[in-house]
């Protein structure tokens, strides 16, 4: 009791000096006020600053009142975003006032005499654009494609017109450290294990899936961090790709329109249906006091014809079977979708949010393909030869539903608590239909095969995050997630039974699965600036607890596959700045692949008339260790930079064939060893002129993989190089051009090697209305009957067992004409949600 009395008479000795100390200052501001309010308070002289041409306000406009005298600086304000200003800071006196904005001629009021208690209203003051210093803003304007920040890049959207109008696959694959296949699958670095974040958000979802449902145009910049902190999640072994929409801090309405329509195919593939392209999309932001509102919705048709010529051999006893193909390989997405969200911000401190997010979607895949030469042989001896004609589609659909609650708060100190919380529902699944006819005559079935799946999933994410105030080493972040993942799956085969004419289950290739993962994770971080350093260190630590029951129609008995860990996950980033234009900069982060679904489901899946593919139920995640450093370096208006960097990855999975029959090769996910990638990425940015400008990146590595499969050694290792390269020629203000190329090397795989691929694209691009109004006549996959383009040939082999080889020749000379509308573009602050689990199953 004593001491706590004791601890209470120290308080109320410091109130009591802190009271008097109070009245003091109090006093003499009083007094201080009432010296100077008669000379300052009593001159007041207002505005509104407006263009001349649009009849709008100017925000930032330059207004200061000067002595006649010496031209000496007394008063100065900017004007507001309605376009008011207010100057209150003078003595009477004689003056002239200058306003003034880059790009417009000044306006000057010579002689201005004040006396005290004036209240001056100049009301409405125009300026009109100066044509010659625009072009001199135009000129000294020239903005980098990318930013460099201490753990990431950042570049700019808009820099890359082949994938306006599109969708943000479009975008991302012009970057230096991606590629992209023929199956419009991304890469970072070589590695397709990546996380996509939307304005910071963190979302566990199959990275082209995602990309390919945002439109392009509602894009702002793209940031590549390949060495995440620990603040973020551990997922994803090439790192994270942030994706941020535009944003605005006035009050208004902001609205753009896009649109794209595709002209007829140019070459001719064969394929039964001609492909359409075509799709609108709109965004909405509306804002207005405490009250933030966006609202969106797309529509996209994408379809691409195509071809697949395939050879395969299979190799049993002294038994060899051979069955080269060629027919039609082409895609038909679909996809519609709609966003909202609303924040409500009440004061400085408080911010709430609200979202939903639902779409339906679907990509069907057609290969009817034509097995011409289908044949057994022994030494070289044919025991049979056929032809047949394999029909297949597979549907591949996705129905979702998400919603999410977000709420920050700022303390008086600068420190920061938030939360988020987010639940996914979403219905995976579609069939697969492989018949097997005759050829030429179609009529007879020789097998008729039909397989289909519902995956329904839940998830559920709620983290909090907190930053401290800033302290003499920087600012401490901690923060705590829990993540819950429930997926089922009823998967059903049925084949037609030729006699009876009915569809019979086929029970070893059917199976009801559910998989259930649960992930505790916490974190600490410290982010800091001394002198010419800039470094952030952290460590996330995480418990991870999955379950994978399997369950056989046939025997109904229940197999159940369980897998925990914890693990601890560092990271540390530097910047160093060797002057004002030089750094150098170093990176480490350890991060986790987890396995899906759809690859630990054992029960074979029919993908066509060759193929089984299948999952194993004890495939262990991937494990990353990446270490990086590199060089930036800026001259001018030009800018070059180059990282070396070191990835290493454990628990490595590929796919890898086995022969399931004579004519069947079944797929299989597996652990197969260790990956790891030695290599450097440069990137280069040239203003050789104000409308000439060269943007050049590339990637080479090399890749090793070691281990085995079967029971037999893996050793592969290969050079790997990857170039994307633009450059754009302004003819005019409103009239440019923008070629490209995206170029990528053969790559090995555990058991064969993927070959080249290569894009080429050309852009033009006319602006009307003030560049509210744009258009763009894009010519995609460029070829003419000259290059390689858009085809991809993926060889796999295994001595004296298999080989396999399969080309896939997709559409070239593809012509689509976007137009895109703008209402009050510097207004955009869309802010939506996206997928959490759902897209990574797609």
């Amino acid at each position: 009791m004593s001491i706590i009395y004791r601890k209470n008479a120290g308080i109320e000795n410091l109130l009591c000096e802190m009271n008097s100390l109070l009245r003091n200052v109090l006093l003499t501001c009083f007094l201080q006020l009432a010296l100077f309010f008669p000379i300052f308070a009593q001159i007041t002289i207002q505005g509104t600053l407006m263009d001349a041409n649009e009849d709008s306000p100017i925000e930032y406009g330059s207004v200061g009142l000067y002595e006649r005298s010496d031209s000496s600086l007394v008063a100065g304000t900017v004007t507001a975003p309605d376009g008011r200003f207010e100057l209150t800071d003078a003595k009477p006196g004689t003056y002239y006032l200058l306003i003034q904005f880059m790009g417009y001629d000044p306006y000057v009021m010579e002689e201005l005499a004040l006396s005290r208690g004036q209240s001056l209203d100049l009301g409405t003051i125009t300026l009109s654009p100066n044509e010659q210093l625009l072009e001199m803003v135009e000129v000294s304007g020239t903005r980098f494609t990318t930013m460099h920040q201490l753990d990431r890049q950042v570049f700019e959207s808009s820099e890359f017109r082949s994938g306006q109008g599109g969708t943000a696959i479009d975008l991302i694959r012009n970057l230096p450290s991606v590629s992209i296949d023929a199956a419009g699958e991304l890469s970072v670095r070589g590695s397709t294990g990546f996380v996509i974040m939307l304005n910071g958000k963190p979302l566990q979802s199959d990275p082209s899936s995602i990309l390919g449902q945002l439109p392009a145009n509602a894009i702002k910049n793209i940031e590549v961090v390949t060495a995440p902190s620990a603040k973020y999640d551990p997922e994803g072994k090439a790192g994270i790709i942030n994706i941020t929409t535009e944003k605005g801090a006035t009050d208004g309405t902001f609205i753009q329109l896009n649109t794209r329509i595709g002209a007829p195919s140019i070459q001719d593939y064969d394929n039964k249906e001609k492909p359409h392209r075509y799709g609108a999309d709109f965004t909405l932001n509306h804002r207005k006091g405490d009250w933030d509102l966006s609202l969106g919705a797309s529509y996209l048709r994408n379809d691409v014809n195509g071809q697949r010529i395939g050879d395969v051999y299979t190799v049993s006893g002294d038994t060899t079977t051979r069955f080269p193909s060629e027919g039609e390989r082409g895609f038909d997405e679909e996809a519609y979708s709609g966003r909202f969200t609303v924040a409500y911000t009440p004061d400085a401190n408080n911010e709430f949010s609200l979202g939903f997010y639902g779409g339906i979607r679907s990509k069907d895949r057609t290969a009817d393909i034509v097995y011409f030469d289908n044949h057994a042989s022994i030494n070289g001896e044919r025991l049979y030869t056929m032809q047949y004609y394999n029909e297949n589609l597979r549907i591949r659909r996705s129905d979702f539903a998400l919603g999410s609650f977000d709420y920050s708060h700022t303390f008086e100190n600068e420190s920061r608590i938030s939360s988020s919380f987010l639940y996914e529902y979403t219905m995976l699944g579609g069939p697969t239909t492989n018949r097997n006819l005759g050829f030429p005559n179609t009529d007879l079935i020789y097998q008729d095969e039909y397989n289909t799946n519902d995956n329904p999933l839940h998830g559920i994410r709620w983290q909090v995050d907190y930053e401290s105030k800033p302290t003499p080493w920087g600012i401490i972040e901690t923060g705590y997630q829990f993540r819950n993942l429930d997926h089922q799956g009823d998967f059903v085969y049925e084949r037609r039974n030729n006699e009876t004419g009915e569809f019979e289950l086929v029970p070893e290739f059917s199976s009801n699965v559910e998989l259930t993962r649960v992930i505790h994770s916490g974190y600490g971080q410290l982010t800091g600036q001394k002198n010419k350093w800039d470094y952030s260190i952290g460590l996330r630590m995480e418990y991870m607890d999955r379950e994978l029951l399997l369950q056989d129609k046939s025997n109904t008995v229940d197999s159940l596959y369980t897998y925990d860990f914890f693990l601890l996950y560092p990271s540390a980033s530097v910047q160093y700045k060797l002057g004002e234009d030089t750094r150098l900069k170093g990176a480490y982060s350890r991060r986790v692949e987890r396995t899906t679904t759809f690859k630990m489901n054992p029960f074979p899946e029919r993908e066509h008339s060759e193929t089984l593919e299948q999952g194993d139920p004890t495939l262990l995640p991937e494990f990353i260790d990446l270490v990086e450093t590199g060089l930036v370096r800026d001259f001018g208006e030009n800018s070059v930079y180059a990282t070396a960097y070191y990835r290493h990855v454990k628990n490595l999975v590929n796919r890898v064939n086995t022969v399931y029959n004579d004519t069947i090769l079944n797929r299989i996910y597996s652990n197969v060893g260790t990956g790891r990638s030695i290599g450097m990425e440069v990137g280069l940015e040239l203003n050789p002129s104000s409308k000439w400008k060269l943007f050049a990146g590339g990637n080479l590595y090399r890749y090793r993989i070691r281990g085995s499969f079967d029971d037999r050694p893996i050793n592969n290792a290969a050079w790997v190089y990857s170039i994307n390269a633009n450059t754009s020629y302004d003819f005019s203000p409103t009239f440019s051009a923008q070629w490209s190329i995206n170029y990528l090397s053969d790559r090995i795989t555990a058991q064969g090697e993927d070959s080249r691929f290569l894009s080429p694209n050309l852009v033009l691009t006319k602006t009307f209305m003030n560049d509210r109004l744009n258009a763009s006549l894009q010519w995609l996959n460029m070829d003419m009957g000259l290059l390689p383009t858009n085809e991809q040939r993926i060889s796999t082999w295994r001595e004296n067992e298999f080989y396999t080889t399969t080309n896939y020749v997709l559409e070239v000379d593809m012509v689509l004409l976007n137009l895109s509308y703008t209402l009050n573009p510097s207004r955009d602050k869309s802010r939506f949600i996206k997928s959490e689990f759902g897209e990574k199953e797609f």
